[in-house]
């Protein structure tokens, strides 16, 4: 039988994310949702929420962020409650480069934000202009310290992501990311490296 070794809780809500710079600790690979849900439930993994995501992402006017392998998006998230959506926040996320070649670890920086349409109107006025939007129902479940997200993003289909933040010893996180994968049925081989938004746009799976 699956067990689940506690540890803290991560944390899921935008305004109660970190300020501070973070590595992004990420594992996503294609998977049958509801194969995980057994495992998920075999661990006694603790369900966390269910959400809507609508992430715009922008072109800078100072350099190819396709090419610089960066990104600036603004996060439209609702959390549903009692079968409706409601309570929407809105972040703002600078991803850098990856830094892993054997992960999705990117250097970031996230803060909540009031009003999601002026923070757009701000970047497109300072020439931040719109590329692309990525649309997504994510279920949030905890497992070992870790955020485990069941995603199913429009266009593309179903995915599981293993994600963690942390300061330092991204290779302990990402060993630790490898085997909540494994705890769940998945291989680590098959993960994606290639964003959401670079699938969308074509870019082929790494």
């Amino acid at each position: 039988m699956l067990r689940s070794r506690r540890r803290e809780s991560p944390t899921f809500f935008p305004s109660e994310r970190a300020r501070e710079s973070m590595y992004e600790v990420e594992v996503k690979v294609r998977a049958d949702h509801d194969a995980v849900r057994e495992r998920l439930d075999a661990t006694e993994a603790e369900r966390v929420n269910r959400v809507a995501q609508t992430d715009t992402y922008y072109d800078a006017p100072h350099r190819d962020f396709a090419e610089t392998d960066e990104a600036l998006r603004l996060r439209r998230e609702s959390r549903y409650g009692g079968g409706e959506l409601a309570d929407e926040e809105t972040v703002v996320t600078y991803k850098g480069p990856l830094v892993d070649e054997s992960s999705k670890t990117r250097r970031e920086y996230e803060t909540g934000v009031e009003d999601g349409e002026t923070m757009d109107a701000i970047c497109e006025a300072v020439g931040f202009e719109p590329a692309a939007t990525v649309e997504k129902e994510r279920e949030r479940f905890a497992l070992d310290g870790y955020t485990v997200s069941l995603d199913s993003v429009s266009g593309l289909g179903e995915f599981v992501e293993v994600e963690v933040e942390v300061e330092s010893g991204v290779d302990d996180a990402r060993e630790g990311a490898f085997a909540v994968l494994r705890e769940l049925g998945l291989d680590p081989d098959d993960q994606i490296r290639t964003s959401y938004l670079g699938m969308l746009l074509g870019a082929p799976e790494e």
